[in-house]
């Protein structure tokens, strides 16, 4: 391959690394781009687990044998099984060198950039598979080794050569640099729909999974609940206590909602917030949902600060009329809510369960009709808890 098709490869690479959006689809543009770019049959791209001591293979593409999936589950091999991930090569950069990839053949036999001892396995899995050859090339991410770029020619072919490690080692840095950047979308993804304080997902999260789960819903029917509650006590906790217990109260609870949201398939658990935090489900019949609501009821009773939580469930599951609007199962949640905090039950209050919690939510969307455009609208329409709340304890019963 000339040097302006190479040039080209590389950019392709980039081009297509930078329209994925996940790890997985990153490591399989890269593994594919450098495929093509240098002529292999085979590639793969491999990450460096620290904590387990394990090379995990992220994606194989080309042609693969019988016993390699694309995206494998659990492909991961001992990182002393391959010396120089962790040996030489790391010495040598960190002592001003570059990383560079280097060759290994069929025959055991092994040139380019690394010294130190050769080990039988890549030969072995290279004489096991039909193949002739590999290259390997190291990708370093923020000046530590990250992983493994190892693209594979099958017996028979040309064994790359120096022209060969030298383009590998620009294109591990080129996928470097993808990884880095999807790391960074990854992390501001996470930022833009994590709750700080919980960890569980914010407002803006639930706001996008409910319009996706009631387009969903309107179009086959499936059942979206969602799970309102609040944690009572936190004020006198943070009055009492300070605020850091207050923090400390809302974390623990986050952990009980995480844990009972994982009873059930499709759920997000969500601080909404302040003192605020919901299940949203998809799937789960209505009275599967009420049953985790009893459960995060219990647990939260059990908590050593605080005072339980009052919880509400509103779901398409029940006689609650249609939900054309995420604000319409919002708004009757809300109100099986208040309802529970008004009778200051342990248990959840269910919408379409109790009658007047629907008519609680129909009179409260009546009283913001008649007022005209709403001014204290919550995000995406939703409206604000505190203008719902003083309808609500208008219609008290």
């Amino acid at each position: 391959m000339g040097d302006d098709a190479r040039l080209r490869a590389v950019v392709g690479l980039a081009q297509a690394m930078a329209a994925a959006h996940t790890l997985r689809d990153v490591a399989h543009a890269a593994a594919e781009g450098a495929r093509t770019a240098m002529d292999g049959s085979f590639a793969a791209v491999s990450v460096w687990e620290r904590a387990r001591g394990r090379l995990r293979v992220l994606v194989n593409t080309g042609k693969r044998q019988g016993d390699e999936e694309e995206f494998p589950e659990d492909e991961s091999y001992p990182v002393h099984d391959f010396p120089e991930i962790t040996g030489f090569l790391h010495r040598r950069w960190t002592g001003g060198g570059e990383p560079r990839a280097w060759v290994e053949t069929a025959d055991g036999a092994r040139h380019g950039a690394v010294g130190g001892p050769v080990t039988a396995r890549r030969a072995t899995a290279l004489r096991h598979r039909g193949r002739g050859c590999c290259v390997v090339a190291p990708i370093v991410l923020h000046g530590r080794p990250w992983g493994e770029l190892y693209v594979a020619r099958e017996a028979g072919q040309p064994v790359f050569d120096r022209s060969d490690t030298d383009f590998a080692t620009v294109l591990a840095a080129v996928i470097a640099a993808g990884i880095a950047q999807t790391e960074r979308l990854e992390e501001v993804r996470r930022l833009a729909f994590t709750d700080p304080l919980t960890g569980l997902a914010n407002r803006r999260a639930v706001d996008i999974r409910l319009d996706e789960a009631l387009e969903r819903h309107r179009a086959d029917g499936t059942v979206v609940s969602l799970l309102v509650c609040d944690v009572n006590g936190l004020k006198a906790v943070n009055d009492e206590l300070g605020h850091e217990a207050g923090d400390q109260l809302l974390e623990r609870f986050a952990s009980v909602l995480s844990l009972c949201g994982a009873m059930l398939p499709d759920t997000l658990a969500a601080r909404l917030g302040g003192d605020e935090f919901c299940l949203l489900t998809v799937g789960p019949p209505a009275d599967e949902v009420v049953r985790v609501a009893d459960e995060v009821c219990r647990r939260a009773a059990e908590l050593e600060r605080g005072e339980g939580v009052a919880c509400g469930v509103a779901s398409t599951g029940d006689p609650i009329g249609p939900v054309r609007s995420a604000r319409r199962l919002f708004r009757l949640a809300d109100a099986a809510q208040y309802r529970a905090k008004a009778a200051r039950t342990d248990k959840p209050v269910v919408a379409g369960r109790e009658e007047v919690v629907v008519r609680l939510a129909d009179e409260a969307e009546e009283g913001e009709r008649g007022e005209g455009a709403p001014g204290t609208r919550g995000e995406r329409g939703r409206p604000g808890r505190g203008r719902d709340r003083r309808r609500f304890r208008g219609l008290d019963v």
